[in-house]
């Protein structure tokens, strides 16, 4: 990679870099975040001129040694219990506020990155987008993103960003000092004198660039490296929640050894990103820890000289191996801090490709919104469904559901039945539709899945999920679980679990049903919400969801593959195979 192509992408990863750390202190915490950080501004500068004076105190004090001169030595030593306050003061509160800074920075992105992820069916749309690209499809782990990467990325952000302004002002400050100290270094070369001024200054910039440049390609791979691991152990986590999550399933199965196998893999690629991350860093560590022992003795072996000639005193070489330290510091902050600044890449790599991957989602093409129909009556007036690849699936042309209607939808399992049902909700990001709704079909539509979601908490929040509880009487919550065959939970309304896993796939689907009796929609979709229970629980249930939208004058429209649903149906819905090549599928309206 040539050396306008390196300045040309690290433009581009700034801008990068601009466009995640900006809008945070432009947002509406603006001014807090500002006042925060000109306030550790100020306070780093505060800790560099109090290591100024720090520096001063060095050579005074020393030469009070060197000259026996106990009322200096007894003065120098109260001045510096004052100093030493100031700067302990200095550090202890430019630490609280960094973290204070950081905290609220997090607390910022990861609520704007939440909102995000949860506006506009995002968290639904992004795994559909990544699992038709493949698994490896980014954005992988969003909730590793939002989590952890928020975290690391406000944290090393604030951290480098406060130790390179440290550095340069410590260098800006420090190299004057030295630049005086260092007197010149005279030399003779092919018969003519040669005098460089500052001589200390030039050879602790040469010997920190020299250590940045070995550095950088020690070091350079970690940045990928870092990276993977990132993704490697988010894997590792996401398999052991599913594991946890179909605990039951997997028993059954006597799957152990096959998650077994599968979590050592996952493992197994922790472990062995880990090992070369480790030895990256083990190749780093020799290098950066020689060059600080090194840097110890260095000041002292140029400056001994004109020590030894009396040139200067005890004070002023302790003084010009304090002022090295800083300024050699200083211009060493790219060798002390390249781990550092490697795994800060790798996360703000990680969260800018989630990024792109929600302006890729908004910028793609919208779903169209349903026209109001005059009509009560929900039109399907022309629909394509497609694939993830882009190979039409269903095409729907004049179908229509009108109140007091029960359809039944028919057709071969993987045909796209449930595909209808999402593109009738809007989720289906693959769709083309002219849908017409009666008004208010948004708030009286209701969508029961074959497997529904339960939020960890109380048996009344499942119960009323999505809406808050409080908005139902224990006398109703309870009725609606008499109605849904499940009398024995309404005492344990309070009971707080994982009712997604506590209770078996017949008693979820009660619960779902449960829902649906509480809330009285219009309009009811119901999708294979009834295979786990047994044909006469089945058969109660369909009676009462069927009871349920006459009293409420709506419709009812299932899918199902058992026989004795269609008995609560009258109209029934065909997947048919399209003779015209428009989609695999069209569907054709008959009775039961």
């Amino acid at each position: 990679m040539t050396l306008s192509e390196k300045f040309q992408n690290f433009r581009v990863f700034a801008r990068k870099v601009g466009r995640l750390t900006l809008p945070y202190f432009q947002s509406e915490e603006k001014w807090k975040a500002r006042a925060l950080l000109a306030a550790i501004v100020a306070l780093n500068l505060a800790s560099v001129y109090m290591l100024v004076l720090l520096n001063e105190w060095n050579r005074v004090f020393y030469d009070a040694l060197q000259n026996k001169d106990a009322v200096v030595f007894w003065r120098e030593l109260g001045r510096f219990t004052y100093l030493a306050f100031g700067f302990i003061i200095i550090a202890v509160y430019r630490f609280y506020l960094t973290q204070l800074l950081e905290m609220r920075w997090r607390a910022w992105m990861t609520g704007h990155y939440l909102d995000r992820w949860l506006s506009n069916k995002a968290f639904y749309h992004l795994e559909l987008a990544r699992f038709a690209k493949g698994e490896d499809a980014p954005p992988d782990n969003p909730d590793q993103r939002i989590a952890e990467d928020m975290n690391l990325f406000t944290s090393y952000t604030v951290s480098l960003t406060m130790g390179l302004l440290n550095a340069v002002v410590t260098l800006v400050s420090f190299v004057g000092i030295l630049w005086a100290l260092s007197g010149s270094f005279a030399f003779t070369f092919n018969g003519s004198q040669y005098t460089i001024p500052g001589f200390m200054v030039w050879m602790a910039v040469l010997y920190c660039a020299l250590g940045s440049v070995i550095t950088h390609y020690l070091g350079r791979s970690q940045i990928a490296l870092n990276f993977k691991q990132q993704r490697f152990e988010a894997d590792f986590r996401h398999h052991l929640v599913r594991v946890r999550e179909y605990s039951e399933s997997i028993a059954l199965d006597r799957g152990e050894p096959v998650e077994r196998q599968q979590l050592g893999g996952r493992f197994g690629a922790v472990i062995g990103n880990y090992l070369k991350l480790i030895n990256a860093q083990k190749r780093l560590t020799w290098f950066t820890v020689g060059f600080g022992q090194a840097a110890v003795v260095f000041p002292f072996i140029v400056a001994a000289p004109r020590f030894f000639s009396g040139a200067i005193q005890l004070g002023e070489l302790i003084q010009i191996s304090s002022a090295f330290g800083r300024v050699q510091d200083s211009l060493s902050w790219f060798v002390e801090n390249y781990s550092s600044l490697a795994a800060w890449r790798a996360t703000t790599d990680r969260i800018t490709s989630f990024e792109e991957s929600f302006q890729a989602l908004e910028a793609s093409e919208h779903i169209a919104a349903p026209l109001p129909n005059t009509e009560d009556a929900l039109a399907l007036d022309g629909m394509r469904l497609s694939l993830p690849g882009g190979v039409a699936l269903l095409a729907v042309h004049g179908m229509k559901v009108s109140p007091g209607d029960t359809v039944l939808v028919k057709g071969p399992s993987g045909s796209g039945k449930s595909t209808l049902f999402r593109g009738l909700a809007g989720i289906w990001p693959w769709a083309q539709r002219n849908l017409r709704t009666p008004a208010g079909f948004a708030d009286k539509v209701m969508f029961l899945p074959q497997r529904p979601y339960f939020p960890l908490g109380s048996l009344r929040d499942a119960l009323a999920y999505p809406e808050p509880a409080d908005r139902y009487s224990n006398a109703d919550l309870q009725q609606a679980l008499v109605d849904a065959l499940l009398p024995d939970l309404g005492t344990r309304l309070d009971e707080h679990d994982a009712w997604g896993q506590k209770l078996s796939g017949g008693e979820q689907q009660r619960l779902a049903i449960a829902r649906a009796l509480l809330k009285k929609p219009r309009w009811l979709f119901v999708d294979e919400a009834t295979s786990a229970l047994d044909e006469a629980a089945e058969a109660t249930l369909y009676a009462r969801l069927q009871a349920l939208v006459k009293e409420s004058n709506g419709a009812l429209v299932s899918i199902a593959h058992r026989p004795g649903v269609a008995a609560f149906h009258q109209t029934q819905w065909t997947f048919t195979p399209d003779a015209t090549g428009e989609a695999r599928y069209k569907l054709l309206a008959s009775p039961t």
